[in-house]
């Protein structure tokens, strides 16, 4: 079995009327094409690209705000070709008006982690990140790997231990 791709995501929103312009500009500029269709009576709009949906919906009750350290989802990260399109993203971000964290790299993640933070309306973190060369090889060399845990250490390895 293999999970060829993220399909969709739905985030529920404290404000339907206050998120959707916000997620429609955000989401024309990362390139999605955008549907309106109600469900269950309920506004939804369903920003599509390629290869995945990211959905609004309003909230049902419930705290309002986001606390990426409850239960639940912490972040939700997007994937650039490199680092130009994050510095784009960044400035783009920040002549709307929206407070997004400088773009670097974050070392903690791995050595060529480029990437800017920022919140939607709500406070739910988003991230921008440029595609590794970690995740580059990962994709490169899958088909080589053959432990669960920690497999691009384990081909690593094992390419260390190969005579040469």
């Amino acid at each position: 079995m293999e999970v060829v791709g993220l399909d969709h995501v739905y985030v529920t929103v404290a404000d339907f009327a206050r998120s959707e312009p916000f997620y429609d500009r955000l989401m024309a500029f990362l390139g999605f094409r955008k549907t309106d269709k109600r469900i269950g009576g309920e506004p939804h709009a369903h920003y599509v690209n390629r290869v995945m949906q990211y959905s609004i919906r309003p909230a049902r009750g419930g705290r309002v705000g986001h606390d990426p350290y409850t239960p639940g989802l912490h972040h939700l990260c997007f994937q650039v070709a490199d680092r130009a399109a994050v510095d784009e993203v960044h400035a783009t971000l920040t002549s709307w008006g929206i407070e997004a964290s400088a773009p670097r790299v974050w070392s903690e993640y791995n050595d060529d982690y480029y990437a800017t933070f920022f919140a939607d309306p709500d406070g739910l973190r988003l991230e921008v990140v440029a595609r590794s060369k970690y995740r580059r090889e990962l994709a490169e060399r899958w088909d080589e790997m053959t432990t669960f845990l920690n497999p691009l250490a384990e081909l690593r390895a094992r390419d260390a231990a190969k005579p040469r």
